[in-house]
């Protein structure tokens, strides 16, 4: 029996990027079908939330993700541009974000039509990758669609006529994602249970395994 389980992910987020090539091979050598529920970056959920951090926080966080990135080998820079415009210093996020809300919805919809895994992966590597300048530009988000099995045109066009209901079902993700008892990026849910975080895969794989997981052939 194929078994499921949702991960809640951020296009903001490193750890969502470093999870992913290891949910990727979970689907590929598992009996599993993961489930990619997009939602939005706590900078433009908690207001002022990178006001309050403490400010060896995010050194630290950079620090982390490019070790965990080396130790995984999975390629990693932090994107140019940000998906999310704002003033580092100050820790002010303006209203206007140019990047963060179509990037979502098109993942939304891109989850919508059973290639959310697929498109994270490949949208996730043009964007965290480090090989790409200008990521929103051009065709390079396209071609990352193209890549995972997908229309571009039709993302794009419903990220553009379908913003709101696709923002109702990202707003639905944030609120399944509390309900579960998280409320950071990545989350796995199986089964009603939260794995917080890239390092609780294995744990998340020990439970699944517990629940009749099985290899594919």
């Amino acid at each position: 029996m194929t078994l499921s389980v949702d991960v809640f992910w951020s296009f903001r987020s490193p750890y969502s990027w470093l999870a992913t090539p290891q949910l990727v091979k979970l689907q590929a050598n598992y009996d599993l079908a993961v489930r990619v529920r997009p939602v939005m970056p706590i900078a433009v959920r908690i207001d002022g939330f990178f006001k309050r951090v403490n400010p060896l926080w995010p050194p630290y966080l950079a620090r982390d993700c490019y070790r965990l990135a080396q130790m995984q080998g999975t390629p990693f820079r932090w994107p140019r541009p940000d998906p999310i415009v704002m003033d580092i210093a100050s820790g002010e996020v303006p209203k206007d974000q140019p990047y963060i809300y179509r990037i979502t919805r098109m993942g939304q919809a891109a989850a919508e039509a059973g290639k959310g895994l697929e498109y994270i992966a490949e949208v996730g590597r043009v964007i965290w990758g480090g090989e790409v300048d200008g990521w929103h530009e051009g065709d390079h988000l396209a071609k990352a669609a193209q890549r995972a099995g997908l229309d571009p045109e039709a993302l794009e066009r419903a990220a553009r006529d379908d913003a709101d209901r696709l923002d109702a079902a990202i707003a639905a993700n944030q609120q399944a994602l509390e309900t579960a008892g998280h409320w950071g990026v990545p989350t796995m849910v199986f089964d009603g249970e939260p794995f917080f975080g890239q390092d609780r895969l294995d744990v998340l794989l020990w439970r699944m395994k517990q629940n009749g997981l099985q290899a594919r052939a």
